[in-house]
């Protein structure tokens, strides 16, 4: 079709034609070319211009045309039949419309078509026509078709000849190639010439444009839902024009016998210019399965054919072919999310956070949705303009959404979070005399350091049962880990656009505040190795992780076997196979003793690989192996070679050996032991355990195959 117009934006591929569409109808256009079919009995004789002025690739484009016109004829002796004729300086007839009666044996010789070169005799080639006829044709009763390519440079007269052929009763389309002389191309042409005059370099267009021609006439079998339409299309040629380049002194004669006198000459020069032709181009087109508007929320509908499509959906949305909702809350929740609105984060900061805001709860909150939101927001004071619950639809919820304004003042996140915990969630009554009693989850969205501490106020928050969830950039990492205490409620983006791609991350980490994950693996042998020195009242909270930790999911056959370890003497609690239900299992790390001593790490991993991990105490041959070391840091190896040794072994038995450190360690020794940053979790104190469990869960489940490398020093 060569070009497009969409909109204000002009595309330009071959630059001599352009439809001015839509984008839906051009789609409309392509599809339609699928559907093109001649089946009727017709002659059709192509008539190439092979000369010089068309050159080799012309010609080739030339040809590469009639062969797709011939995808779309029913070629048969008793219905289409196809010939050809080639013109320069003399024509020359390469096959006559009997000589091939199957498409096949037509496209292969129009293939075979060999470029001649000569001059560009139009008019003594339709003069062949009128005296030779249709070679190979029948009688007069079969309707004549005509498809002249060329670039309508004709070095002799054509208008005659033309008109002549048409009188005949011969349909005539000109289709242009090259660089065409529209105006020659017209007079070549049947009437109405908008409807018979094609461009050739966009094969695909003018083949629609010809049958467009044809369905109402000659080929009259139209599909249902396709119709012929005009639109206005622009062509473009180019034309040689002598413009003014300038002037130079020259010598005149003069009246005067023997006198000349100087004078100024126009100085000319040769310019080729392009010179558009307004028109009117007629097509086919075809509905689409798009035209019912099948997407939903904003989605985009791209058609497959003539009755297939497919959805390109806005994140958050893609449960289904119709772009509905797939992230819809179906947790029940009280919901605040604080926005950071201080000078730090930026105007441009805080009108994408409430994009990305109104995004996620347009995904996320339907009408049924038991989730409660509010949204509040902070700099120097802190404002809760949208109470939890206030809004039961979204649509009032998204306009007060865009009713929030920028304040601009200072980053005070930790006197937010203090704030919210006191006055961020109200109890809302449910019934007569039950108020709601639903989990509270806020989410910060910020950009910027706080300049006030964090770490005091997010416990004080988390420990009236907040579950705090922190969004931003890289740049603010450190502090939202210090805000959630748990890794894994912190969501951090790369970029502006990435912040949108977070946005199913963020439903899931909301809702695993009621669902949180479990152990997924079906088979694993987990050895904790407990350090017994941390003193009384530690050394109770780390039995209680071990006992949370080892029952994560009672289903999946986990065998967890728990050596203490001192500087007299490894106690080994349990074998691997001693206890066979949970129950018991429970109630032995219940009862776990508390001996107390100097630890030494080393001593325990080689006596957990060298003594414990046998099959004859319970080990399983091809099970995932673990063992978390939970430790204070403050031992050191007793090892020649250092703490690599242990971890070493423990490698090469297909043992993951996993570091959960608390307090200030010798990192760099404990990173030999557990062989690699991903297997290394360090926290400030024992009361951070219970917001490091899920991600240490994750963690002992994953075994040695880790989906995610993890580092956290929190020292």
């Amino acid at each position: 079709m060569g070009d497009y117009l969409i909109g204000p934006t002009v595309w330009l591929a071959s630059g001599m034609q352009e439809i001015h569409a839509d984008r839906e109808t051009i789609g409309k256009i392509s599809a339609a070319g699928q559907l093109m079919w001649c089946s009727a009995s017709v002659d059709i004789l192509f008539l190439l211009d092979g000369s010089y002025s068309i050159g080799r690739g012309g010609f080739e484009r030339s040809k590469h045309f009639a062969d797709k016109l011939c995808d779309a004829l029913d070629i048969h002796p008793g219905r289409v039949r196809v010939g050809m004729v080639q013109f320069s300086s003399s024509p020359h007839l390469e096959f006559s419309l009997d000589s091939y009666l199957t498409k096949q044996e037509v496209k292969e010789m129009i293939k075979r078509t060999v470029f001649r070169g000569g001059s560009t005799e139009t008019g003594r080639a339709l003069k062949y026509i009128l005296h030779k006829g249709f070679p190979g044709g029948r009688n007069l009763t079969v309707p004549k078709i005509l498809i002249i390519i060329s670039d309508g440079k004709s070095q002799g007269s054509t208008a005659m000849p033309a008109m002549q052929v048409k009188e005949r009763g011969t349909t005539v389309f000109a289709a242009g190639i090259k660089f065409p002389r529209w105006k020659e191309l017209h007079a070549l042409a049947s009437e109405p010439t908008e409807q018979h005059v094609l461009f050739a370099g966009d094969v695909s267009d003018a083949a629609n444009g010809l049958y467009s021609a044809l369905s109402s006439s000659i080929c009259s079998v139209t599909t249902p839902g396709c119709k012929v339409e005009s639109f206005p299309c622009e062509r473009r040629t180019l034309e040689t024009k002598k413009e003014l380049a300038g002037s130079y002194v020259c010598w005149k004669g003069s009246k005067q016998e023997n006198a000349v006198h100087a004078s100024l000459c126009p100085f000319y020069r040769l310019k080729r210019v392009s010179v558009k032709h307004p028109s009117r181009c007629f097509r086919t087109t075809c509905t689409d399965p798009c035209d019912s508007q099948p997407c939903q929320n904003g989605g985009t509908c791209v058609p497959e054919g003539l009755d297939k499509y497919h959805c390109l959906c806005p994140v958050g949305y893609g449960g289904g072919i119709h772009c509905a909702p797939k992230l819809s809350l179906e947790c029940g929740v009280d919901l605040l999310f604080l926005m950071d609105s201080s000078a730090g984060v930026t105007l441009e900061g805080f009108l994408r956070y409430k994009a990305f805001l109104k995004r996620f709860l347009q995904a996320a909150i339907g009408w049924d949705s038991p989730a409660n939101v509010g949204v509040a927001q902070y700099d120097t004071n802190v404002r809760i303009p949208i109470e939890v619950g206030q809004h039961k639809d979204v649509f009032g919820l998204m306009k007060s959404i865009d009713a929030l304004n920028f304040s601009g003042g200072g980053t005070l996140t930790g006197r937010a979070l203090r704030y919210i915990a006191q006055h961020g969630f109200r109890s809302t009554p449910v019934f007569a005399d039950v108020l709601n009693d639903l989990p509270r989850v806020v989410v910060l969205l910020t950009d910027s350091k706080s300049q006030d501490p964090v770490a005091e106020a997010a416990k004080y928050a988390r420990d009236r049962d907040l579950l705090l969830i922190g969004v931003g950039s890289s740049f603010v990492r450190a502090e939202l880990a210090e805000v959630t205490g748990n890794p894994k409620q912190t969501i951090v983006y790369s970029d502006p656009q990435d912040l949108f791609n977070r946005i199913p991350e963020l439903q899931r980490r909301i809702c695993s505040v009621n669902n949180p994950e479990g152990c997924q693996v079906q088979s694993l042998d987990l050895v904790f190795a407990v350090d017994a020195s941390v003193g009384l009242v530690n050394f109770l909270q780390l039995r209680d992780f071990v006992r949370t930790s080892s029952c994560t999911s009672p289903s999946i056959g986990m065998s967890p076997k728990l050596p203490l370890w001192s500087m007299a003497a490894e106690l080994t609690l349990f074998a691997l196979d001693t206890h066979t239900n949970n129950s018991a299992l429970l109630q032995a790390i219940s009862q776990m003793p508390f001996p107390g001593d100097v630890a030494s790490a080393s001593s325990a991993l080689l006596h957990i690989n060298g003594d414990m991990r046998t099959v004859q105490k319970g080990s399983r041959p091809g099970v995932s192996k673990v063992t978390p070391v939970v430790t204070n840091g403050a031992h050191k190896c007793r090892w020649h070679g250092g703490c690599s040794c242990p971890s070493s072994a423990a490698e090469r038995q297909g043992v993951t050996v996993f570091v959960v450190v608390i307090g200030h360690a010798e990192r760099d020794t404990l990173l030999r032991v557990a062989g690699s940053p991903s297997y290394l979790v360090c926290m400030y104190s024992y009361e951070d355990l219970q917001h490091y469990q899920e991600l240490i869960t994750e963690r002992i489940c994953e075994g040695h195959a880790f989906l995610q490398p993890l580092v956290l020093v929190l020292q």
